[in-house]
């Protein structure tokens, strides 16, 4: 059951990803709307939360909430990665265009370029293979004719 509805929606995801991402600026306000959404309704949650007082009170206090925050973020990897992204940054190091500023003809460019590089590492793959088989028959073809002298 539980991976039925995992499945139903990774499928929903691909589908609206797909169309999504040929309208970039009505993707940005439909993505931008729903985590807008989202962050008001916990914002909500932990103000309630926060009057209820007791432990609530103090741990989501501003102060506490920031820090805790803070530590959360910096302990799972994810402060910069949440702040900046890890695109911008590989992008800015590679000194290159950012992913949404490149053209889809760009991207379906890389893709295919990505592709003949693993066709040609496994085409290199089956050679050195080919080339360690053959010096194995070599190194037991010359031990076999030294050790029956004729």
């Amino acid at each position: 059951m539980k991976r039925t509805i995992i499945k139903f929606f990774d499928r929903i995801e691909d589908r609206v990803r797909s169309r999504l991402s040929h309208q970039a600026i009505f993707y940005a306000f439909v993505g931008g709307g729903a985590t807008l959404l989202f962050w008001r309704g916990a914002w909500r949650t932990f103000d309630d939360l926060e009057q209820m007082g007791g432990i609530f009170g103090i741990l989501l206090s501003p102060v506490v909430s920031l820090i805790l925050s803070i530590v959360i973020l910096l302990m799972t990897g994810l402060f910069v990665s949440v702040f900046i992204g890890e695109m911008v940054i590989l992008s800015g190091l590679k000194k290159e265009k950012k992913v949404f500023d490149k053209t889809e003809s760009e991207v379906r460019g890389e893709g295919n370029l990505l592709v003949e590089i693993k066709l040609e590492m496994e085409k290199l793959t089956r050679e050195v293979s080919d080339i360690k088989e053959r010096m194995r028959k070599t190194e037991d073809y010359e031990k076999h004719k030294d050790s029956n002298p004729q």
